[in-house]
């Protein structure tokens, strides 16, 4: 029998080896804020990881892609407006890039990933905060692991750039924008 886990600083960590985000359960979430006063949240339903856990851990890496046009907020016509030039211009930037380059830091759970972040043809670095959510073997055999992350960007970094003045003052859409992931990752191959 293949072991799953194994100890790292206190923690039970997954075996080395190659993941894959489980698309059935993961959520790659943004949180933007609207007319200066509330929060439009939303996510995009398609995304791929691959993550190489090392075997030391501290230089596992990273790698995935989501694709601009899977964007979802709950609102038709703004998912639309979404897609097209003013923001992620999906039909020629069909998708969004991360890759990590390196672990940056870690305190218990908690991993700080230093990588690129490619939107509509533009690299720039972003620090991931990832928290370590455990590892286990489902009840199918499979190896997995659970995580979050999140960080914050500023959209405009990106040439996302639309936006509208209120005549009360301030702008329509907020140029920081959240982005929170959740997710387990299944063995591929030890």
């Amino acid at each position: 029998m293949t072991v799953s886990t194994r100890e790292f600083e206190g923690l039970q960590i997954p075996a080395a080896g190659t993941y894959e985000l489980d698309a059935a359960h993961k959520r790659v979430g943004f949180v933007v804020k609207h007319l200066m006063v509330s929060k439009v949240r939303g996510q995009f339903a398609e995304a791929t990881a691959t993550i190489t856990v090392a075997e030391n851990p501290l230089e596992s890496a990273v790698v995935a892609s989501i694709k601009t046009g899977s964007v979802e907020t709950g609102q038709v016509d703004r998912d639309n407006h979404l897609r097209t030039g003013d923001f992620f211009e999906a039909e020629k930037y069909p998708t969004m890039e991360y890759r990590s380059t390196g672990v940056k830091s870690h305190a218990g759970a908690e991993f700080v990933l230093d990588g690129e972040l490619t939107i509509k043809g533009i690299t720039r670095p972003v620090e991931l905060v990832v928290e370590f959510e455990g590892a286990t073997t489902s009840p199918y055999g499979q190896h997995l692991f659970g995580f979050s992350a999140h960080t914050e960007i500023d959209r405009e970094d990106w040439g996302l750039t639309y936006n509208m003045a209120l005549e009360t003052g301030g702008v329509m859409i907020g140029k920081k924008v959240k982005i929170e992931i959740e997710g387990e990752a299944i063995l591929q191959q030890g």
